[in-house]
């Protein structure tokens, strides 16, 4: 078992099949903590500096802390990754990618617990899940993407697309209609997030954890070039 684990296929953790729910986590992530956390983004820090810095020059620091407590939680979160990445990457058990997605998963179940009074605390563990996510699955197909943000992804399809109709190179198309499709993909995972909040409230974020579990499951299957 270790040595399947310590082969694990670098083609498994990057296949679309595997991104394909690691995306749709990423989208449900977005969806849940801006529509029942308080209107905080997890991943598009961008948007979390833009409504900071407004609150800041308008005089509203309560407001201001709100969105700055994410974003440091997402800084924190890139720097915990490498960690594990850089601690566990020769670590024959179990590969640290599968470790990033355990503590994920681990994390945002505990998320489902918190109150709404402590919004604050709920939203700095996802983004800090969400920096785990982007820094550790960026790669499908072997074309480097984000699987917690958008416009990367659409840069990216629609140079792809541009590319294409100049050089006519099919590997080029298909290149952008994986973009095409990571994005597609989280705008699910977002829908899903808005419709199980309706339903489970707080606890919709388990929904997010068992997504990361089939991903998880799917790391294990070796590859077909390992013989």
């Amino acid at each position: 078992m270790s040595g399947l684990l310590k082969k694990m296929n670098p083609q498994m953790s990057d296949s679309i099949i595997t991104a394909f729910f690691i995306i749709l986590s990423g989208g449900f992530q977005d969806a849940y903590t801006y529509c029942i956390r308080g209107g905080v983004f997890a991943n598009a820090q961008t948007g979390n500096i833009v409504l900071m810095s407004t609150d800041l020059f308008d005089g509203n620091f309560n407001e201001c802390v709100r969105y700055l407590i994410p974003v440091l939680s997402f800084m924190f979160g890139i720097f915990a990754a490498e960690a594990i990445h850089c601690k566990f990457k020769t670590y024959e058990k179990i590969h640290w990618r599968q470790i990033i997605i355990i503590l994920e998963i681990v994390i945002l179940f505990a998320v489902g617990f918190i109150p709404q009074n402590l919004n604050a605390a709920a939203n700095a563990m996802v983004s800090f899940v969400c920096a785990l996510q982007v820094q550790t699955f960026h790669k499908v197909r072997g074309h480097a993407y984000a699987s917690t943000m958008c416009i990367g992804n659409m840069r990216s399809a629609i140079e792809s697309l541009y590319a294409y109709f100049h050089y006519k190179d099919i590997r080029i198309l298909h290149k952008s209609l994986v973009y095409f499709s990571v994005i597609v993909i989280f705008a699910v995972g977002a829908g899903i997030g808005i419709l199980t909040v309706r339903l489970l409230y707080e606890r919709a974020i388990w929904i997010s954890c068992a997504l990361l579990a089939v991903s998880f499951v799917l790391m294990l299957i070796p590859s077909r070039n390992e013989g």
